[in-house]
């Protein structure tokens, strides 16, 4: 049975990320802002709700996009094409806010934020209940261009690291906030995935999100397949990507 969307209260707008794996291993569907255009990430993201995502990372498009899967960097070209910006975002978000409140970060680059200004972008995030911010290109040890503002809006700045991150994992798991992203590429071994997840735990007791495929990991994130879903279906995207991610989410149990 999938969950029933509920009407937001004012006072659990902004979501806590601790509720998010709460209840056994997260599923964390992700989706490009935009694409194929955003009256359909919109459904995309009530609906995934509906099917039980437990927290939503909405990829901000940016036009010199580095990401590693080239099905992402696609995504990002359609919603840019499409007219995504951030104001449009937003305010797409902020109708989604008046009948769902599933917790949602935002994944963006750096000058996107920048551009937009650091201050404006999190204070919009307050508003619309994004709770958290992934910066992928944005150094360990740069994250104060960040932080005052996300402090000021409560929104948590995560983490990244990959097998690579080994001699600087105490530092990054010391200062993480809400969870740590653990970017693993598609031939990890799952005994390294298992060490690195402990190698945090040693540190701190902080959930870790894996990606697709990883039997390790207090979350799942889902982001090619979906994103192949909507590039194959486009704005009927919908409710291929709503039954994928109701499947995931019984196979995680």
């Amino acid at each position: 049975m999938w969950r029933r969307l509920h009407v937001v209260e004012e006072d659990k707008l902004m979501s806590n990320l601790t509720h998010v794996f709460a209840n056994g291993r997260a599923l964390i569907p992700f989706i490009t802002a935009g694409d194929p255009n955003l009256t359909t990430t919109e459904q995309l993201i009530a609906q995934m709700a509906r099917a039980g995502a437990d927290l939503i990372e909405l990829g901000i498009p940016f036009s010199d996009s580095t990401a590693a899967d080239p099905v992402v960097q696609k995504a990002e070209s359609r919603a840019i094409i499409g007219g995504a910006t951030l104001d449009k975002i937003f305010a797409m978000l902020r109708r989604l806010r008046q009948y769902c409140n599933v917790p949602i970060a935002f994944m963006s680059y750096l000058n996107p934020i920048f551009a937009y200004g650091t201050t404006r972008f999190m204070n919009n995030c307050r508003e619309v209940a994004v709770c958290a911010v992934i910066v992928p290109d944005m150094p360990f040890e740069e994250r104060d261009e960040l932080l005052p503002d996300c402090r000021a809006n409560d929104v948590s700045l995560i983490a990244m690291i990959t097998l690579t991150s080994r001699d600087r994992i105490q530092k990054i798991a010391e200062q993480a906030q809400g969870f740590i992203c653990c970017m693993m590429p598609p031939d990890a071994e799952p005994a390294a995935v298992q060490e690195l997840i402990n190698e945090v735990k040693r540190v701190k007791q902080i959930p870790c999100a894996v990606n697709a495929g990883c039997s390790a990991g207090d979350g799942v994130i889902a982001g090619s397949v979906i994103a192949r879903l909507i590039e194959k279906y486009g704005p009927h995207s919908v409710p291929h990507v709503t039954e994928y991610v109701h499947h995931l989410k019984i196979a995680l149990g």
